[in-house]
């Protein structure tokens, strides 16, 4: 590790495979905290290069514990976080919405680390029991049309990594990562990133797959699509601009998408959001994604997915994906 850490210092990059190798390393138990620590802190400092990043997402799919759906179309909704913006769990709360149109959804998350709640926290606050067992998970996705795949139980190479994330309780490279290595390795993917330059990476290693997937980043900041202005969106068939207006919704504040300071309060938002007593704002936001997605796996426009998206939150159908899931969970 001595070698590779001078090389990061001056500025080097890794190849694919070198990169792959170390995080290899890393699960096996190679290196020590301070080591591992040194390693991630490297990635704060610069950019992360496109051969690393996929030699390091190369080395999670191949160490994960998969899920076999393959003969299910699915999609994962899923953000990088870390873009300091402290909004409420839209990804996931667009993932039930989404569920509820009738559009099967594997959701990967995990608990926030460079954030209050994290995906996984609000899941777990509510009541939904994290597993392995692909027959649970199958009969979720056949039952509430979603199953939840808490990235540490899928994931066991990253347990040397996990308690060094928590500590710095900063966003490394693990974050842009994480939508990448799904262990139900879906066939479609909407990814929210923090920076137009992950966008544009993750627009490039997406080409060389067969997903359908679109890659989004808020002008201002956003790893989602937030409404307080314009998004960029990569996908298979297009490179665009979408405008609040694409969606016939007015632009928003940020105040208006705050997401709460404690987990509890992160989890009341969540459940009066998905019980039809959201604000405009916010079911507006969590539509606009959940609509995004509905149009990647559907081949839709935004607007149509949106539409879709709307029709499962008032009707009550995201609601009761919740509902099943939670009930699936107690009988478990």
């Amino acid at each position: 590790m001595k070698k590779v850490l001078n090389r990061l210092i001056n500025h080097e990059q890794l190849d694919r495979e070198e990169a792959r190798n170390i995080l290899v390393s890393i699960s096996e138990g190679a290196y020590n905290s301070s080591q591992i620590s040194a390693f991630l802190t490297v990635y704060m400092m610069r950019s992360i290069g496109l051969e690393e990043l996929e030699g390091f997402r190369d080395a999670l799919l191949e160490l994960c514990i998969p899920v076999d759906v393959s003969d299910l179309n699915t999609i994962d909704l899923c953000g990088t976080g870390g873009d300091g913006k402290n909004t409420f769990n839209i990804s996931t709360l667009a993932s039930f919405v989404t569920a509820g149109a009738g559009v099967l959804v594997t959701k990967h998350g995990n608990y926030g680390v460079s954030s209050i709640s994290g995906s996984s926290n609000v899941m777990e606050q509510l009541g939904i029991r994290f597993s392995s067992d692909s027959e649970f998970l199958r009969r979720c996705l056949e039952e509430a049309g979603i199953c939840i795949l808490h990235a540490p139980l899928f994931h066991p190479a990253m347990k040397n990594v996990a308690p060094i994330r928590r500590e710095l309780g900063v966003k490394t490279f693990f974050n842009m990562l994480g939508p990448m290595v799904n262990p139900a390795f879906p066939k479609n993917q909407l990814v929210g990133v923090f920076s137009l330059e992950l966008a544009r990476m993750y627009g490039y290693l997406y080409q060389k797959t067969d997903k359908n997937y679109a890659v989004l980043h808020a002008i201002d900041g956003y790893d989602e699509i937030s409404l307080t202005g314009s998004t960029k969106v990569i996908s298979n068939s297009s490179d665009m601009i979408l405008k609040p207006s694409d969606f016939q919704v007015s632009q928003i504040t940020q105040e208006e998408i705050h997401g709460g300071d404690t987990i509890e309060e992160s989890a009341k938002i969540f459940t009066k959001i998905l019980s039809g007593k959201g604000t405009s704002a916010q079911n507006n936001v969590v539509c606009a994604n959940a609509g995004m997605a509905i149009s990647v796996v559907e081949k839709c426009s935004p607007l149509e997915g949106f539409e879709k998206a709307m029709a499962s939150l008032q009707d009550g159908l995201a609601l009761k994906s919740l509902q099943k899931l939670q009930e699936l969970s107690s009988e478990a």
